[in-house]
This record gives structure tokens, C-alpha cells and sequence, in this order.
């Protein structure tokens, strides 16, 4: 068997409002309300509900053949529910096919794995539940934020049910091994592991409408063609991406929703592989080892380590006073606050705070609504002084 897994990733924050030093203590209203409903609706117009209509048109074309996976934040859905429920309900419509898997995830893509496994796991659950609501599916297949993988947290996603983990295919982890196997968790093997491809995936993600790359213009018979010269015995390929990729990222201009809807008809007309979701091939596929990954991987910038949230003293700073928090949390009985604390653990947070602006720059820049990394410490700062207030820390 040769496959083709294709997984997208939905999510869009909650962007905080400008919060001043006069503000705290006199308004907990944290978040932007206009400036959200303004991006959702944008990304919805060119993104999401034309591909989601052309996903739909591809299954109706080729039934079972076609399919795709996704996982939605639950902090997507709501804005979805609020802003965009047309887009939430041509989610429905793709649900309702049979060929469309959502997977598990964090309910507000945070960064709980790696801080605080109680919260980590209540929030799966929360997201779990989401998934089902919406969708009448209980997820099997997790996904942790940004692909964010290790050990140890995928020993802790295991014992929480979940037989089947999508992680990065980080070079610095494999070295000489192909990440289109099936690989197991050391610390505990029931849990098997699908990795992203991150060449073939960024080549559609991030180089399609790069001109200077040797690789454009991309076809569907050249990126086919790179898929029939892969060596015959590796089994499945790994494309997992932002969704947004399809319309915002790559405009329509750029010819890449045309791609997609030719892709699968090149795929069945001249090659050998066909398309899987990750809950179908871990229930035929055979790991061929484990995989040793002692620090947290992601697919985030050339490192696929943590330090796109993680790698400076401004958001170490922020994501340990965020956390000092819980304990004061979990005896709340405001649903207020436990809605501010979800949204609150929104990795994009930490990520505007990001002072890595080489060669992945244009990527911390998009959408980001600060001038500095020092201009969201501080806004982010300051809400977290009138959070900490509510709570009467």
C-alpha cells in the first residue's frame, strides 16, 4: 500500500485589544472583538468556504478515494459559531460524507503539554466534546498544538485513550530514517506515530508561488512525479498544513486552489498511491520502530523545536506568570474567568512575542498586530495583571 495522508490544520485566535496601564483593574473586556470578526470573516471569503467547497466537490467526484482530515481549536469553532457559521456549516457538510476525519487537539492550541499535564488533559477532553457537538465524531487521532511532540507527552497522550499521534518529521530526530513509515512512542509502543513530510508539505505550503524556487512553477505532474520517485517500499506520505495555505497565505491568484482540484485526478491517473485518513491506516498499517524524540519537535520555523513560542526571556517570562495562575483557576467558579484563561493560553501569544526574524520573519509577521515583540509582552502583561486581580492572586 501507498498513501497519501493529507491533514490540515484550522485555528485563529482571540486577538487581544490594545491594554493600556490605566486600563487594569477597570476593564476585563481582553479581547478585540472587531479586529476578529474581521480576519474570520476575511479568511472565511478566501480560504475556508471555497476550499471547503472544492474538498466537497472532489469527494462527490471521487467518492471514498478522496479524503482529507482536519483539526479544528475549539477556540476556531467558536468564532465560527459567532462570526462564520455558514463556514462551520460547510465543515458539517464535509463531516457528513464519511470521508472527512477530525482529529483531537488542545481545546485553545496551547501550550498546556509541556507546563501542566492536568490541564493538558482537561482540555483534550473539552475539545473532544466540541468535535463531537459539532460533528457526531469522537476523535481517535490526536494532534497537539503546531504538531508539538515528545516522549513523554505522547506517553501521557496515550494514557489518555488515544492509540495514534501526528508529530514532525524533524531531521535532527530521524537523521537517516524516511518519515513516510509508521513509527511508535519509546515509552509506551501502543501509540503510533505518523510524521509529516515537511519537504513535499512545504513545498505546497510555503514555496508554491516563490518564484525563485527551482521547484515553480508547481504542477500537478511534477509534484506527482516527486511522489513516484520515492523509494517502493516507503508506504504512506505525510502532507500535513495550515489550512489557510489554500486562498491566504497563497492567493487564489497563485493558481493554488486549481492545484487541488486537479491533484487527486493526477494522483489516480498516474501513480500508484491513493489517499488515507490517520484513523484508517492505524488499523492496517505496521510500525516499522520507535522513534526517540527526548525534547519537544514542531513543525514550527527550521529549528521544529519550541523557540518560536519558547526562546527568548520575554515569553518565558509571560508563560511562567500565565501558569502560575491555575492553581487559582481550577477553584474559580466564574465562567468568565475560565473562558478569559482558555483564550489567555492561546499559544499565538507567545508566538507575537517571537525575536527570531531571519529567514523564517514573514511567517512570525503574518497577522500579528504588534510592532515589537516588546509591544506584546506588554500588552499581554498588562492583561494578565487585571486577570491576576480578578482572581485575587
Amino acid at each position: 500500500m501507498r498513501t497519501i495522508c493529507f491533514y490540515f490544520q484550522v485555528h485563529q485566535p482571540y486577538r487581544l485589544r490594545q491594554y493600556r496601564f490605566f486600563d487594569i483593574g477597570a476593564n476585563a473586556d481582553y479581547f478585540n472583538e472587531h479586529e476578529n470578526r474581521f480576519i474570520v470573516r476575511r479568511v472565511a471569503e478566501k480560504c475556508y468556504l471555497p476550499m471547503n467547497n472544492i474538498l466537497l466537490e472532489l469527494i462527490q467526484q471521487y467518492g471514498s478515494a478522496f479524503k482529507v482530515s482536519f483539526s479544528l481549536s475549539g477556540t476556531v469553532m467558536e468564532q465560527f459559531e459567532e462570526y462564520a457559521p455558514e463556514v462551520l456549516n460547510s465543515f458539517k457538510a464535509l463531516a457528513q460524507t464519511g470521508q472527512v476525519e477530525f482529529l483531537s487537539e488542545t481545546y485553545s492550541h496551547s501550550l498546556a503539554s509541556i507546563i501542566d499535564k492536568e490541564e493538558f488533559k482537561r482540555q483534550v477532553k473539552k475539545h473532544a466534546q466540541k468535535i463531537k457537538e459539532h460533528f457526531n465524531q469522537k476523535p481517535t487521532t490526536f494532534r497537539n498544538t503546531e504538531l508539538i511532540y515528545s516522549d513523554e507527552i505522547g506517553a501521557t497522550v496515550a494514557e489518555m485513550g488515544y492509540n495514534l499521534m501526528l508529530a514532525e518529521g524533524a531531521k535532527h530526530v530521524l537523521g537517516w530514517r524516511s518519515p513516510n513509515f509508521m513509527y511508535t512512542n519509546p515509552l509506551n509502543p501502543k501509540l503510533k506515530l505518523l510524521l509529516k513530510n515537511y519537504k513535499l508539505s512545504d513545498d505546497i505550503a510555503f514555496r508554491f508561488s516563490q518564484q525563485s524556487w527551482d521547484g515553480w512553477p508547481l504542477t500537478t505532474e511534477k509534484f506527482v512525479g516527486w511522489l513516484d520517485s520515492l523509494p517502493p517500499e516507503e508506504e504512506v506520505v505525510n502532507l500535513f498544513m495550515d489550512y489557510e495555505t489554500f486562498g491566504e497565505h497563497q492567493w487564489e491568484e497563485t493558481g493554488i486552489f486549481d492545484f487541488m482540484k486537479n491533484l487527486p485526478g493526477r494522483v489516480f491517473a498516474s501513480s500508484g498511491f491513493d489517499f488515507s485518513l490517520p484513523g484508517e491506516l492505524v488499523q492496517v498499517m505496521q510500525p516499522v520502530a520507535s522513534v526517540h524524540v527526548p525534547y519537544p519537535t514542531s513543525w514550527a520555523d527550521e529549528e521544529r523545536d519550541l523557540t518560536a513560542w519558547l526562546g527568548n526571556e520575554l515569553q518565558d517570562e509571560a508563560f511562567r506568570k500565565l501558569y502560575e495562575l491555575i492553581g487559582k483557576v481550577r477553584t474559580s467558579k466564574d465562567p468568565q474567568i475560565q473562558q478569559d484563561w482558555l483564550r489567555l493560553q492561546n499559544s499565538d501569544h507567545f508566538y507575537y512575542m517571537c525575536t527570531k526574524w531571519f529567514s523564517d520573519g514573514d511567517v512570525h509577521k503574518y497577522f500579528n498586530p504588534y510592532g515589537s515583540a516588546y509591544e506584546a509582552f506588554i500588552n499581554y502583561m498588562n492583561v494578565l495583571s487585571d486577570f491576576r486581580l480578578r482572581l485575587k492572586y
